[in-house]
């Protein structure tokens, strides 16, 4: 396997590993796929992944780390994705009571986007895996990933070399992100037509996990205030 290979899969997985957690953004994603259907679970990711570019762009121009030094910014950030999530849970709530099986339609199919997109651009953890994870991809170098594994990793050095700043390597981190926004709605959607009874649950278990999220994230920002 080739060096470019390696670096592109690589990325990939770091794609998989931003985009596959359970979170707000996949949980609004699952909302979207299962009382609208795939593609409105696919435009809800594609929101995601655009915040994710653009979050790309100013950690290229070093304006993410600039934000990030301000002493008000994460608070206010805690504190305006914590709102969002909350009124975003209520609207999945309501969600959960109407759907009565998949692509009941409804809402302006756009709306899962801009959730998405809103949501991903005030979310302090995307900021700080920007500010990490984020900027170790960017910066060019070399990283043997498995020469740091336990016990063995002496024995594994040199086996899966990344190239860290690579056009390769960002192109797999997106195409990671792609990867999951297609196949996360699909299986959901596929799963549903089998079971109609699993739209409103999802919608509600969606409703769930924003509130959660969004209760969080208030109590974070309040505490960073205080």
């Amino acid at each position: 396997m080739t060096a470019l290979t390696v670096t592109i899969l690589a990325g990939v997985l770091f794609g998989l590993a931003l985009a596959a957690p359970p979170g707000p953004m996949n949980a609004i994603i699952a909302e979207e796929s299962v009382v609208r259907g795939w593609p409105a679970g696919f435009r809800a990711g594609l929101g995601a992944m655009l915040a994710d570019a653009i979050f790309f762009a100013l950690t290229l121009a070093g304006v993410v780390a600039v934000i990030d030094r301000a002493p008000a910014v994460r608070p206010a950030l805690y504190l305006a994705g914590g709102c969002l999530m909350c009124y975003f849970a209520v609207g999945a709530f309501r969600e959960a009571k109407t759907a009565t099986s998949f692509t009941d339609g409804g809402r302006d199919a756009t709306t899962g986007f801009r959730k998405t997109l809103v949501l991903s651009l005030t979310n302090p953890y995307q900021i700080g895996f920007w500010l990490t994870v984020g900027v170790g991809l960017l910066e060019p170098g070399t990283l043997d990933v498995l020469s740091h594994a336990p016990a063995v990793g002496e024995a594994l050095s040199g086996a899966v070399v990344v190239q860290t700043g690579s056009p390769a390597l960002l192109v797999g981190f997106f195409a990671g992100i792609a990867c999951w926004i297609v196949v996360y709605p699909a299986a959901l959607a596929a799963a549903g037509r089998r079971v109609d009874a699993f739209a409103p649950a999802v919608a509600l278990l969606s409703a769930v996990v924003l509130a959660g999220f969004g209760l969080l994230f208030l109590a974070m920002g309040a505490l960073r205030i205080v």
